[in-house]
């Protein structure tokens, strides 16, 4: 493993060490899902900090918005 999966393994090896049963999980984002003209299966738009859900939808761009949390 290299990077953010390697770091993440060796954070959770050394609390598992020091006795803590789990690391706290990474806090929950708002993401932006829906259709477009490209792919009619909904999928992810953006991050809600990022886009306007209401204006993908006034202008046509996307159709069937959801707003989801994920980690």
């Amino acid at each position: 493993m290299e990077g953010p999966a390697s770091e993440e393994a060796e954070r959770r090896a050394e609390a598992l060490a020091r006795g803590e049963q789990d690391l706290p999980s990474e806090p929950d984002r708002r993401a932006v899902f829906g259709s477009t003209d490209d792919d009619p299966q909904p999928h992810f738009l953006g991050w809600l900090d990022d886009v306007d859900p209401d204006q993908l939808f006034a202008s046509g761009t996307a159709w069937g918005i959801q707003i989801r949390r994920v980690s």
